[in-house]
C-alpha cells in the first residue's frame, strides 16, 4: 500500500518505517499539546473536546499515526488518544506510537519527570500505556530520553527488544538518542525508529543521526518540524510576549529576544516558497523537514481541526531544488538556529 485514502477522496503518499511492515502517512499527528496544562512541560489551557475533535479531523482527511507519551499530561494524552478512537472501526484506525522512561511524582504534577530506565520500571509502564491508549499491542514504542537513573542503556533497550518479541509492541525505537547511542543498541537489536527533534531552526542532527539512521534502515519521525510554532507563519513577538505562564514556550530563550527576531525572519522568508505552492509556510516548514534523506515522517501537532487544516499540505508537498536552496539561503542570512542548512 503507497496511499492512505483520505476523507475527501484523495489520497495522501505513504512512506515504509525502517524496515517494520507499517507504512505511515509523511506527517502524523502529535499528542503533546493534547495533554493539557498542570504539568512541568504543558503547553496551557486544552479543552479535550478540541482535541478530540482534532485527532478524529486529522483520521478523516488520511493520516494514519498518532504520536504520544506517557508523560503528555501525566497520562491524560494516552487518555485522549483512546477517547478519540472509541468506536472507529478497524480498518479506519491509525497506528498509536507511545513513549516510556520518563516517571512523574503524581504529587507534585510540576516536578520534571524522572528519565528512568530500570527494566521493572518500563514494564510498568507498558501496561500503564496499554491500559490507557485502550490497545492490546502499542505500534511503536520508544524510550523517551536516555535514562539518568543508573541503568545502562543496554538494560532498557534489552527490555524494549523483549516487549516486541513477546507481542507487547510492534516496533521499538529511540527518541533524543545520538549516533553514539544508536550504535550501542544497534549491536544488541534494531533500532527501528528515531524520534529527534529537528526543524530550519534547530537542525543538529542532520550532522551525524540522519545519515547514520539512513545508513542502517532506521525509520526516523522528526518532532517539532515548526519549531513550536515559530515557523506556522501565524506567530509574532506580540503574541511570544503573551504566551501564559503554563505554556513552556514562554520560558523558552528561542520565543525571546534576538533568537526570536531570527526565528521570525526565517518563517518571513518561507512565505515566497508557500506562495508557489499555492500551500502555507507551516506546510512548507515541515516539508523542509521531509526532504532531508532519511527522514520518513514529520510529527505535528494541533489543538483544533483547523490547525489539522494548516498544515495538512505538508504530506504531500514536494519541495524542489529551487525552493530548498532558497531556504536554505534564508536560514544562513537569518542566522536562526544551528546545524547544516543544506544537505550533502
Amino acid at each position: 500500500m503507497n496511499q492512505q485514502q483520505q476523507g475527501n477522496g484523495a489520497a495522501l503518499p505513504l512512506r515504509r518505517l525502517g524496515r517494520t511492515d507499517m507504512h505511515i502517512t509523511r506527517v502524523g499527528f502529535g499528542s503533546w499539546a493534547v495533554g493539557g496544562p498542570d504539568w512541568a512541560v504543558g503547553w496551557g489551557a486544552q479543552d479535550d473536546r478540541d482535541s478530540i475533535a482534532a485527532i478524529r479531523h486529522a483520521v478523516e482527511r488520511g493520516i494514519n499515526w498518532i504520536d504520544t507519551a506517557a508523560v503528555y499530561g501525566l497520562g491524560h494524552s494516552e487518555e485522549v488518544v483512546r477517547q478519540a478512537l472509541a468506536g472507529m472501526p478497524a480498518e479506519r484506525r491509525p497506528y498509536v506510537f507511545t513513549k516510556c522512561g520518563l516517571r512523574w511524582d503524581p504529587r507534585d504534577r510540576k516536578a520534571p519527570a524522572r528519565q528512568v530506565g530500570a527494566a521493572a520500571s518500563i514494564r510498568t509502564e507498558v501496561e500503564d500505556s496499554l491500559r490507557r491508549l485502550g490497545v492490546e499491542r502499542i505500534d511503536l514504542y520508544q524510550m523517551h530520553w536516555p535514562a539518568k537513573d543508573g541503568a545502562p542503556l543496554e538494560e532498557y533497550w534489552q527490555t524494549l527488544l523483549d516487549l516486541k518479541r513477546e507481542g507487547k509492541v510492534r516496533a521499538v525505537g529511540l527518541s533524543n538518542h545520538d549516533a553514539a547511542q544508536l550504535d550501542a543498541a544497534e549491536r544488541l537489536g534494531h533500532v527501528d525508529t528515531l524520534q529527534p527533534p529537528f526543524s530550519a531552526i534547530r537542525r543538529d542532527v542532520a550532522l551525524k543521526e540522519l545519515p547514520w539512521c539512513a545508513a542502517h534502515e532506521t525509520g526516523v519521525i522528526v518532532y517539532s518540524p515548526m519549531q513550536a510554532g515559530l515557523l506556522s507563519g501565524r506567530f509574532s513577538a506580540e503574541r511570544a510576549a503573551a504566551l501564559p505562564a503554563d505554556d513552556w514556550r514562554s520560558r523558552s530563550p528561542e520565543f525571546s529576544g534576538e533568537r526570536l527576531q531570527r526565528n521570525l525572519r526565517l518563517a518571513a522568508a518561507l512565505q515566497p516558497v508557500a506562495e508557489r505552492h499555492h500551500s502555507t509556510v507551516a506546510a512548507v516548514a515541515i516539508a523542509w523537514t521531509l526532504a532531508w534523506p532519511g527522514v520518513t515522517g514529520a510529527i505535528v501537532g494541533a489543538r483544533t481541526p483547523q490547525q489539522v487544516d494548516g498544515w495538512l499540505d505538508a504530506a504531500s508537498l514536494e519541495l524542489d531544488a529551487q525552493d530548498l536552496s532558497e531556504i536554505a539561503s534564508a536560514i544562513e542570512a537569518s542566522g536562526a538556529g544551528t546545524g547544516p542548512a543544506r544537505a550533502g
